[in-house]
């Protein structure tokens, strides 16, 4: 059991509750809701993306996976490639 992917997981994991099933758009950094166009979507594909992120990363915490370093570079990757995806298509 490694304690710092399970916490990151946690975190990751409850961030992604709160933007994509509660709505909390304020917590994204940057976040500005006038260029947005669709609200919703962008919460519940950032919420989405950081929930399967921190499920992936619990669960490898939890079953003792090797380094923690493999899932964090791949997370940052993931969020990256993400940042890119809604600045050029849902973002005015």
């Amino acid at each position: 059991m490694t304690v710092d992917m399970i916490v990151i997981g946690l975190i990751f994991f409850v961030l992604g509750y709160l933007i994509g099933v509660k709505k909390m758009t304020f917590l994204l950094a940057g976040f500005n809701e006038q260029r947005v166009r669709d609200k919703d979507r962008l919460g519940l594909l950032v919420g989405g993306a950081l929930g399967v992120l921190g499920a992936i990363m619990l669960i490898a915490g939890l079953l003792g996976a090797a380094p923690a370093q493999p899932f964090i570079v791949g997370s940052v990757i993931v969020m990256l490639l993400l940042v890119v995806y809604v600045n050029a298509k849902m973002v005015e």
